[in-house]
């Protein structure tokens, strides 16, 4: 099953230590699990991304899965849409939706679909990718519609009735070789269409250990501030009581 853009799910499933899925899971539980601790239900949208949301399942008591690519959601999850969550009114405690809503178009519909499903008082907790000159054929390949800044994110997750509790960035210290990176993409001039499942760029080992270690500056900074730059932005908001 693929999105309307053509993208199908994500290739982490198939790649657990690849350095920048390990790294986000612990850094969106280093910034956004005080959000979602003690929760009686949570709903974990885009669930085929085992590797970066698994730490959910220790921060509520029972946690949903839904994805609209059935691979890597196991035998327990549902296959549906995050345009159309096929839940009822105010049912969750948390939401997660961790680098899925620059998928949908138009976002408000997405965001007012999670804000419909929450419980008042209840947290969504969001990362999207940075930056729109950051644009690449890296995006076109994975189905994505736009990139943020914390401004942009904040504003979006407003307009769809929620209360901003947290912004940060996240990826600071690998942050330079992001900027390279997307360079290098712009003077080759590459080009590609959207993937089924895009391909991960090749790491070597050692590379993939630095990187993965440089991370954990990240992580050590957002235990107590925010993260003014970086490739990702994290949102935590909750719905009004």
């Amino acid at each position: 099953m693929t999105s309307p853009n053509g993208h199908g799910g994500s290739p982490s499933h198939g790649v657990e230590n690849y350095w920048w899925y390990v790294a986000r899971s612990d850094l969106l539980r280093t910034a956004l699990s005080e959000y979602g601790a003690h929760a009686r239900l949570a709903l974990d949208i885009g669930s085929a991304d085992g590797p970066s949301a698994g730490w959910i399942l220790g921060a509520a008591e029972r946690v949903a899965s839904l994805d609209i690519d059935p691979r890597g959601l196991g035998t327990t999850g549902v296959c549906g849409s995050a345009m159309e969550l096929p839940f009822p009114d105010d049912t969750f405690d948390v939401v997660s939706a961790f680098d899925v809503i620059e998928h949908c178009e138009p976002e408000s519909i997405a965001l007012r679909e999670v804000h419909r499903v929450l419980r008042p008082g209840g947290h969504f907790l969001m990362a999207v990718p940075a930056y729109q000159w950051a644009w690449s054929d890296h995006d076109v390949a994975n189905g994505h519609h736009r990139r943020y800044t914390r401004k942009r994110a904040a504003a979006a997750v407003t307009a769809a009735g929620f209360t901003v509790d947290r912004t940060t960035h996240a990826f600071a210290a690998v942050f330079p070789f992001f900027v390279a990176e997307r360079l290098v993409r712009r003077v080759r001039g590459d080009r590609t269409e959207a993937q089924d499942i895009a391909e991960i760029p090749s790491v070597p080992p050692v590379l993939n250990t630095v990187l993965r270690h440089l991370c954990r500056l990240d992580e050590r900074i957002l235990r107590r501030r925010d993260l003014p730059f970086g490739s990702s932005v994290f949102v935590a908001a909750h719905k009004p009581t």
